[in-house]
C-alpha cells in the first residue's frame, strides 16, 4: 500500500478493509474495520506510538510464509533484521541521547525479548529435535491465534500457585478468584519448594517442585507427597477445600477467557516432559 497524496494539511488518516466472507452457518457476510491514526512530523512519535505485540505478531505471521515459501533460516534471518533495522533507525534518530548497552524506544524495549522466545517455538526452533507434524501444527497455530492468544503461545504467563490468597483477588459471578503477580520468565524464579503455573495459551503447565509443601500437594492435586503424584496427570480433583477451591478457581478463571479449552499437564522436577515447560 502507497500514499501519494500530501498529508502535512491533515491531523488524522484513516484506514479501512472490507472481508467479504461465508459463515459456519453458510451466511454471507461482510465484516469492516476501520482504523484512524494521527499524522506526526517527527519520527519519535512514530516509535512512541509502536505497538510491539502487533508488530510481533505480523513478523510471526511472515516468517511462517517465509518457511513455507523459502527455507527456516531465511525466516529467522529476517526476524532478526527486523529487530536489527528497527533498533539502528532508532539509533541514528536519537543519536542526542546517551549511549548505552541497547538503545530503544520505550515501546520497542521487550521487542528483542519477544523475537527471541518466538525463535523458542517450534515453528521456528533450530538446535532441536522437532517433528515436522509439530512444526506444521505450530505454524497453522501462529496464522490463526487472534492477538491475544497468539502472545501467550509466544511469550507465556508464569504464576505461583502454591501459596494462592484472597489477598487482591476479584469477583467473578459469585466466585473468588485469587490474583498472583505475574513471575518472570525465568528459570531462577522456579523453586523446588513451590508449584507454578505458566498459562500458553492452549496449554496450562503446572510445574511441581521436588520440595513442594505436603499440604499443597495433598489439598490441590489429592495425593500424600511429592513421590506419589503420577507422571501423567491432566485434571485436578475437586477436593472440599481452601486450596483447592482457590487453585481451580483461578484456572477456570484463565480458561474462560480462551475460544478453547485448554489442556491442563502437571510436570515433576525431574519429569522427562520438563523440557517442555
Amino acid at each position: 500500500m502507497s500514499i501519494e497524496e500530501n498529508l502535512t494539511d491533515t491531523s488524522l488518516v484513516c484506514f479501512q478493509t472490507a472481508l467479504l466472507y461465508t459463515s459456519s452457518k453458510g451466511e454471507r457476510r461482510i465484516r469492516v474495520h476501520t482504523l484512524c491514526l494521527p499524522v506526526v512530523t517527527s519520527l519519535m512519535d512514530v516509535y512512541a506510538g509502536a505497538d510491539v505485540q502487533a508488530i510481533l505478531c505480523l513478523l510471526a505471521n511472515m516468517a511462517v510464509d517465509r518457511s513455507v515459501s523459502s527455507s527456516l533460516s531465511d525466516a529467522r534471518d529476517a526476524l532478526t533484521n527486523a529487530v536489527v533495522d528497527s533498533l539502528s533507525a532508532y539509533m541514528s534518530t536519537a543519536s542526542n541521547l546517551q549511549q548505552s548497552s541497547l538503545i530503544a524506544p520505550y515501546s520497542l524495549r521487550l521487542f528483542p525479548l519477544y523475537i527471541l522466545a518466538l525463535f523458542k517455538q517450534k515453528a521456528f526452533r533450530t538446535g532441536t529435535s522437532t517433528r515436522l507434524d509439530d512444526r506444521i501444527y505450530a505454524m497453522c497455530q501462529i496464522k490463526s491465534q487472534p492477538l491475544v492468544h497468539l502472545m501467550k503461545i509466544i511469550y507465556p504467563s508464569l504464576y505461583r500457585i502454591d501459596k494462592l490468597t484472597d489477598e487482591g483477588a476479584i469477583h467473578v459471578n459469585d466466585r473468588v478468584v485469587p490474583q498472583p503477580p505475574l513471575q518472570r520468565l525465568s528459570a531462577e524464579k522456579l523453586t523446588r519448594e513451590g508449584a507454578f503455573l505458566m498459562d500458553c495459551g492452549l496449554i496450562l503447565y503446572i510445574w511441581l517442585g521436588r520440595s513442594c509443601d505436603n499440604n499443597f500437594v495433598k489439598d490441590v492435586l489429592g495425593y500424600p507427597n511429592y513421590l506419589s503424584v503420577p507422571q501423567k496427570l491432566t485434571q485436578l480433583p475437586e477436593l472440599d477445600n481452601i486450596s483447592s477451591e482457590r487453585t481451580r478457581s483461578f484456572i477456570t478463571w484463565l480458561t474462560d477467557s480462551k475460544s478453547l479449552n485448554p489442556v491442563l499437564q502437571v510436570i515433576k522436577d525431574e519429569s522427562p516432559a520438563k523440557t517442555d515447560f
